[in-house]
C-alpha cells in the first residue's frame, strides 16, 4: 500500500487518525449537549437542536474546529468539559509502533490537525505524542483549516517538503482532496475513525484499518 523508498515526509492527522474519534464524537453530540443544558437550564432536546444547528452552519471553517469560537458562543468552558471525559482520549491501534518506525526510518514526520491548541494539549496530556514528531502544526497558527490551500502554502514555507514524496494520511475525504490538489502525492484514509462505529466503504482513497497494514520495513528487511 505505501512504497516507503518514495516517501521522504509523513504528515499525519490527529482526531480519527492517531487517536480514535469516539471522544470527539462522544463530546460533540451527546456530552455537550447534556452538560448544556444542565448549565443553561434548558430541556436536553432544546439545547441539542440548538448546538447542531450552531455545528452544521460553520462546518468546514476554522471556527468550527475553535475551542475559543465555541467558548464566546456558547458561553461555557469548552476545555473543562472536555477534560471532564479526558479519559476517552485514546490512541488508535499501533499507533505508537507506527510512529516509533518512522523515527527509525528517519522521515521528516509533521503532525497536522484542525484541532485548537488548547485540545491538542488537552489530548497530548493524556496521549503524548510529541516525542515521535518534529513539529506539531494546528491550522489555527496559519489562520486557515487544512479543507484551504493556503494552509497546505503556508506548511510547506515553514516545513519544507516534496509534494511528490509526502504521505499524507487523515480520516476526511475533503481534506485529503485538498492535499491532492496541493499535489500530494500519496494519501491513505482511515476505515473506522471511531472505534465505536462501523467500518466505512465506498471511500475515495485507499483505505486500511489499523497502522501495523502499513509499517515501514526496519533497517535489513
Amino acid at each position: 500500500m505505501v512504497d516507503w523508498q518514495a516517501i521522504d515526509t509523513v504528515l499525519l492527522d490527529m482526531d480519527g487518525t492517531l487517536l480514535d474519534l469516539h471522544f470527539d464524537n462522544h463530546f460533540w453530540l451527546q456530552h455537550l449537549p447534556k452538560r448544556y443544558s444542565e448549565l443553561k437550564a434548558m430541556p436536553y432536546d432544546i439545547a441539542k437542536d440548538l448546538l447542531y444547528g450552531k455545528i452544521m452552519d460553520t462546518k468546514g471553517s476554522l471556527d468550527w474546529y475553535c475551542l475559543d469560537y465555541w467558548q464566546a458562543e456558547l458561553d461555557v468552558d469548552i476545555v473543562g468539559l472536555k477534560d471532564e471525559i479526558a479519559d476517552l482520549i485514546a490512541p488508535r491501534p499501533f499507533v505508537i509502533e507506527f510512529l516509533q518506525a518512522l523515527k527509525a526510518a528517519n522521515k521528516q514526520v509533521i503532525l497536522v490537525t484542525n484541532a485548537h491548541r488548547a485540545g491538542l494539549d488537552l489530548k497530548m496530556k493524556k496521549v503524548d505524542l510529541r516525542p515521535w514528531f518534529d513539529a506539531m502544526v494546528a491550522s489555527h497558527d496559519y489562520r486557515e483549516p487544512k479543507e484551504s490551500a493556503k494552509f497546505w502554502q503556508q506548511l510547506r514555507q515553514q516545513f519544507p517538503f516534496e509534494p511528490n514524496k509526502t504521505l499524507f494520511i487523515d480520516d476526511t475525504e475533503n481534506i485529503l482532496a485538498s492535499a491532492e490538489a496541493f499535489g500530494i502525492k500519496h494519501l491513505l484514509t482511515l476505515s473506522q475513525p471511531d472505534s465505536k462505529n462501523p467500518c466505512r466503504s465506498d471511500l475515495r482513497y485507499p483505505q486500511f484499518h489499523h497502522f501495523d497494514e502499513i509499517m515501514p520495513p526496519v533497517e535489513g528487511e
